[in-house]
């Protein structure tokens, strides 16, 4: 049986993030890209990323001196799991009571609201497509 790898940490979303956007990265380029938002030291984002290496969550390979750093786990399937996992615990697993959240307590501009409900019409016509097989 496959095992499931832990959740990301805050911290390791920040790297993840910096890595979707470049990769493969070394350390320096990392700590570069991540200094304005955490203030971290060069030994605290390697502390962060020797997590994520036994996480499973990025993969390393070292050329001449230099490790380099790419994401071993996917965008979208990352996300996926993350929101899958906060509807389970905060919603009960259910969606719906999410998207009356995000819709009446969050500020969403008319062009997010209008986006939302184009979403939701493509997943009814899907549905519907299904519903007639």
């Amino acid at each position: 049986m496959k095992r499931e790898r832990p959740p990301p940490s805050d911290a390791e979303w920040k790297v993840l993030h910096a890595l979707w956007r470049k990769h493969p990265a070394n350390a320096r380029e990392l700590l570069d890209a991540l200094q304005a938002e955490t203030g971290w030291a060069y030994t605290t984002l390697k502390t962060v990323l020797g997590r994520m290496l036994e996480k499973g969550l990025v993969s390393a390979e070292l050329r001449g001196n230099t490790t380099w750093y790419e994401p071993a786990v996917e965008q979208g399937r990352a996300r996926r799991n993350a929101l899958r996992s906060m509807i389970e615990r905060v919603f009960e697993g259910a969606a719906g009571p999410l998207l009356a959240h995000l819709v009446e307590h969050e500020s969403l501009s008319p062009a997010e609201r209008k986006q939302l409900a184009a979403w939701i019409a493509v997943a009814e016509k899907k549905g519907a497509r299904r519903g007639r097989r």
